[in-house]
């Protein structure tokens, strides 16, 4: 009987090799974008590099190195015997790099559905202003969309979105949010719908409930002035360091109270719908919060 234990593992030679240098690839090219979004956030450089360059730009093309890279890899290593180490190895290469580029091409498919829009509020006939407080903080870090009354798209976008350029922001948003009158279904359009929040509370109840809201969000407050019933905030986001700004407005209106929200963002022509998300989230949140008496 042959004594297996002393029988030396097979080698699979440069075969394992390169299903080994597959998967390095695959990791490496997970880390790209980690570093693409870390070093946009410290301030290695600039968030056009960060973002335009490195992770939309060349970031694809190297996910899809990675992945060819790791068919060949798995062939290779079906060839012959022995199989294991080099089938595992390049099995492993491919499950990393197709779950990326399968979520870099949802990004993708997802970037084209929305529209180029940055800055979204619940009440365009009546724009937030901004206080001086904020438009100086923005000026600081070099924000280069400015916030206006009734803004239009710029006419660049039309290479990636035909026919927007030179469109409201006003008109593109509200024919972008879910209407009942026309939308059987909210997955029928990109946004939810987003209309002033009336209630029958007080101004100071509402005023309230807004600024514990954002300060369970954990965003940095700019301006807090319960008199006005004005509330400034700015998030920052985890992993490229973008800010966005929050600016909440609470009048009286009738017996009750009317509060109105405007969120928009500082660089950047398409926010990916994450100005509408937080708007509708910031709305229900705040419902909520008076309902409870908190």
């Amino acid at each position: 009987m042959t004594d297996v234990s002393n029988t030396p593992a097979q080698d699979a030679g440069w075969r394992g090799k390169f299903a080994g240098a597959a998967l390095a690839v695959s990791v490496l090219s997970i880390l790209w974008f980690a570093a693409a979004a870390v070093g946009t956030k410290l301030g290695f450089w600039g968030w056009q590099f960060g973002l335009g360059k490195m992770t939309i730009g060349w970031g694809p093309m190297i996910l899809m190195g990675a992945l060819g890279l790791s068919v060949i890899a798995v062939i290779v290593a079906l060839i012959k015997a022995p199989r294991k180490q080099p089938l595992m190895l390049a099995l492993g290469a491919l499950l990393i790099s197709g779950l990326a580029f399968g979520r870099v091409a949802a990004f993708g498919a997802q970037a084209a559905g929305l529209p180029p829009l940055h800055d979204i509020q619940t009440d365009w006939s009546d724009p937030i202003q901004p206080s001086d407080a904020l438009l100086t903080q923005r000026e600081a870090t070099g924000a280069l969309n400015p916030i206006e009354d009734d803004p239009v798209i710029i006419e660049g976008a039309n290479a990636r979105w035909p026919g927007m350029g030179g469109k409201r922001v006003a008109e593109v948003q509200e024919a972008a949010e879910f209407d009942t009158a026309t939308h059987e279904s909210p997955k029928e359009t990109p946004y939810p719908l987003l209309a002033p929040l009336i209630t029958s509370n007080t101004v100071e109840q509402g005023y309230a409930a807004a600024l514990a809201a954002v300060e369970a969000k954990g965003w940095t407050i700019v301006l807090a002035e319960p008199e006005e019933g004005r509330i400034e905030a700015t998030q920052t986001s985890y992993w490229f360091g973008f800010k966005d700004d929050i600016m909440i407005r609470i009048r009286s209106e009738g017996e009750g109270m009317r509060l109105d929200v405007r969120s928009t963002s500082r660089v950047g022509l398409s926010d990916l719908g994450a100005n509408a998300k937080r708007v509708r989230n910031l709305l229900d949140e705040i419902e909520a919060r008076l309902q409870k008496g908190v």
